[in-house]
């Protein structure tokens, strides 16, 4: 069984900062490239982060310089340290795992909410 388990989301202020982990069960964890997705209510899911096995990093717009992924192979765990947070950074936040040496190995978490508001 797969299992991808987020945690950390919460409430926090504009300006504030949280850390999402993601938790993988029944993978190689280290051959799979890691990411985090967010989707607010009536809008598409995005891309925030993603991270490969080999440690590079790809971030999307909204969240350049402001977020960072990255990955504890002993751990079997994937972060997302998340800074200098906007209300327009609310969202069900969801963690990904890919095996890129066959695409349908893909495997979702059931998501962690943040919330930034004052």
């Amino acid at each position: 069984q797969v299992q991808l388990v987020e945690s950390g989301g919460g409430l926090v202020q504009p300006g504030g900062s949280l850390r999402l982990s993601c938790a993988a069960t029944g993978i190689i964890f280290s051959t799979y490239t890691m990411g985090w997705y967010r989707q607010a209510p009536g809008k598409q899911r995005e891309l925030v982060a993603t991270i490969t096995s080999g440690e590079h990093t790809n971030y999307g717009d909204s969240v350049n310089g402001r977020f960072t992924i990255s990955r504890d192979n002993a751990k079997n765990t994937a972060y997302l340290q998340m800074n200098s947070l906007k209300p327009e950074d609310t969202a069900l936040y969801y963690c990904n795992a890919e095996f890129r040496a066959a695409h349908w190995l893909n495997f979702w978490g059931q998501g962690t909410q943040v919330t930034v508001s004052s």
